[in-house]
């Protein structure tokens, strides 16, 4: 098999003193309510061996499972106007810089919480350090993509959130295709292991994050959600 990688990114890492070669698979445009059993028996399967590792993008898990916003239940108020305005940019998007998505923060967290967690986060700022705003709220609040089309036009009145049970996804998909996974919510500035199969539980969480450190199923359009990971046997 010819291991395809997305541009920028190697097919060959090492990590952990071992190599391994990783395959960026190529899907369709998956859409919400599609089945992420069947996507892995069409896309995955025919290319997957006994001892690989599958890393499968959050997003494709949470649209299979209906997990998604839309700007029509997430109306932004006063607070959610004000506050995203004092919210830093990155190069992974604009954020919580978005009036919708710091809306969600408010209505998942609460006002109080959220207030709260922007006063740390100034306060954090002003010692260089970053990310206490997220770190506050959770992961339902920072793993919140969508309502940007910049990239992606089909999420700019849409956001998706985090799947639900991760871990017993990833249980679900090897009992019934043999695929050992885990579930990530990967940038080109952060990766974050969000579930794993009872396989990988003899894994290090840094372990399995080193294979994918550098996000190798892209941040843009790529449609390649699923990454096989191989090692490379001397």
């Amino acid at each position: 098999m010819d291991f395809y990688a997305n541009e920028g990114k190697n097919v060959v890492i090492e990590a952990g003193g071992k190599k391994y070669a990783r395959h960026a698979i190529t899907t369709h445009f998956v859409q919400v309510g599609e089945s992420y059993l069947d996507l892995i028996r069409q896309y995955v399967l025919p290319h997957y061996e006994p001892g690989d590792i599958v890393s499968s993008s959050e997003k494709v898990i949470a649209l299979c499972q209906g997990r998604i916003v839309t700007e029509d239940e997430v109306k932004p108020g006063f607070w959610a106007r004000l506050l995203s305005r004092f919210v830093h940019q990155t190069e992974a998007g604009p954020g919580m810089g978005l009036p919708v998505k710091m809306q969600f923060a408010i209505n998942v967290c609460g006002l109080g919480k959220v207030l709260w967690a922007a006063v740390c986060a100034a306060v954090d700022k002003l010692r260089g350090v970053h990310g206490t705003f997220y770190k506050m709220l959770g992961t339902e609040v920072s793993g919140l993509d969508g309502f940007y089309g910049h990239d992606i036009p089909e999420y700019e009145h849409m956001g998706v959130r985090v799947p639900s049970d991760p871990d017993k996804v990833c249980d679900e998909v090897y009992d019934k295709t043999g695929v050992v996974m885990m579930i990530v919510d990967a940038n080109d500035l952060n990766v974050e292991l969000l579930g794993r199969g009872e396989q990988l539980k003899g894994w290090s969480e840094e372990g399995l994050l080193d294979l994918i450190r550098d996000n190798p199923a892209g941040q843009d359009r790529q449609l390649t959600p699923f990454v096989l990971i191989r090692e490379i046997k001397e």
